[in-house]
């Protein structure tokens, strides 16, 4: 199949450049071509690095909303299922790396989960980076995975590849050891461990490669959170820079002096007739002497320009704004919270619904490894705009107000049924009201 070990490599290299911008742009190592001439003569090498990075904030800000509270399922054997979901969820650690999965496809676009089986026979679920594997969806049924290649070094610098098909799974290594990039496609030959075949039967008759794409098209690669947050960062790095080159003059005053005589050197400069220094008086004898200092420069509106690449990146990327730019008028309110995250909710909720599916077909791939057949289960998540307990508890006040009974308002509250005068009169609200 060297056709296929080709294509992966291409992929892979193509891939290569995309990933890395945003995992640089994420961890705050930011391209800072545009700093000027002033600045590099100013401060050198001092903030060669420096970025004032937004990037964390627009992937975070998602991911902290994605929790995985379980799986559910319908029809016969329905708890039997949740169970043995929620069994090997918790064996692999899952409620953990799924977190990880999801910061993964937020900032690069693409992230993967492997399943197989462990040495005991039991769902064993893996997940991987996006820049070291890749799929290959069917022409002609998008979304259908028909193969799926990874790659990886190991401690003897080669590379190992292997390539998954619905009924096998074929493992290369290339036979010398390499720096740096993928080598060719000839260089690799077929992997035997322990006298093994190098080629391993998959009985599923489906690809154990499952990809996360964000924001993605039917059968195609995910797009990054930081794809149009990326030129904002720049622009703000840019203003910062700039603030810095003023602080910098305007740190000590500029001055001058007029009706003083200049004296020259042997080559016709005029030789400066003060040490421009902070201990240093200037005195001069004659009785025109001026003496005076420039304005400085007004830092507002620096500080505007960079207060205004905020608001740009919380526009472009649904980001709220209070995750971005600092208060200092105080928090805002849980209701202005609710109005301005409505944008961003409503992009949470669609994440939730793409990685859901997907999580649901490792679910039932790891469930069919062990032994349970074709089970439908689908991850339940944890609401991203929950009320809070002052909230909740009005709301259901209301609910009783309209008639509903009080066992159910106490079931909507997690009370017991033996706390039945918690909502026979308003000392809920008013208790609340302290609390909060």
């Amino acid at each position: 199949m060297k056709e296929h070990i080709e294509e992966a490599i291409k992929t892979f290299r193509k891939a290569a450049s995309r990933y890395d911008l945003t995992e640089r742009y994420y961890r705050g190592d930011h391209n800072l071509a545009f700093a000027t001439e002033k600045f590099k003569s100013t401060f050198g090498s001092l903030f060669r690095e420096f970025s004032m990075n937004l990037c964390p904030a627009v992937c975070d800000a998602v991911r902290d909303k994605m929790r995985i509270t379980g799986f559910g399922s319908h029809g016969a054997g329905t708890r039997r299922l949740e169970e043995a979901a929620d069994r090997i969820w918790r064996r692999n650690r899952m409620t953990l790396r799924a977190a990880e999965v999801h910061k993964e496809v937020l900032k690069n676009g693409d992230a993967y989960v492997i399943v197989w089986p462990d040495a005991d026979g039991g769902a064993a679920i893996f997940p991987h980076k996006a820049m070291n594997c890749t799929v290959v969806y069917d022409d002609e049924n998008p979304g259908v995975i028909v193969r799926a290649a990874k790659h990886w070094r190991t401690s003897d610098r080669r590379t190992r590849l292997n390539l998954f098909y619905a009924d096998r799974i074929e493992r290369f290594v290339t036979e010398r050891s390499s720096e740096g990039a993928l080598t060719d496609a000839k260089e690799f030959v077929p992997f035997r461990e322990g006298g093994e075949a190098h080629i391993v039967e998959n009985a599923y008759g489906l690809v154990p490669v499952f990809h996360f794409a964000n924001n993605a098209d039917i059968g195609a690669f995910g797009r990054s959170e930081l794809d149009p947050a990326i030129p904002i960062q720049d622009g703000l790095n840019k203003s910062v820079l700039d603030m810095l080159v003023a602080m910098e003059f305007s740190a000590f005053r500029q001055r001058w002096a007029a009706g003083i005589e200049i004296e020259y050197n042997l080559d016709g400069d005029p030789i400066p007739p003060f040490d421009e220094s902070v201990d240093h008086l200037w005195i001069a004898q004659s009785e025109n002497a001026r003496f005076g200092d420039f304005e400085t420069a007004n830092l507002d509106q620096f500080l505007k320009v960079k207060d205004s690449f905020r608001v740009d990146m919380a526009s472009v990327t649904a980001t709220p704004l209070y995750y971005l730019l600092p208060h200092t008028r105080g928090y805002p309110s849980g209701e202005s919270i609710r109005k301005s995250e409505s944008r961003f909710i409503a992009k949470v909720r669609d994440r939730q619904a793409s990685f859901g599916d997907v999580w649901a077909d490792v679910m039932t791939f790891a469930l069919r490894i062990e032994g349970m057949g074709e089970a439908d289960v689908m991850p339940r998540w944890e609401d991203p705009a929950r009320l809070s307990e002052k909230e909740m508890l009005e709301n259901l006040l209301l609910k009783r107000r309209i008639g509903i009974s009080a066992e159910q308002a106490l079931s909507e509250a997690g009370y017991g049924a033996d706390a039945d005068e918690l909502l026979s009169s308003e000392s809920v609200i008013r208790s609340a009201n302290r609390k909060y």
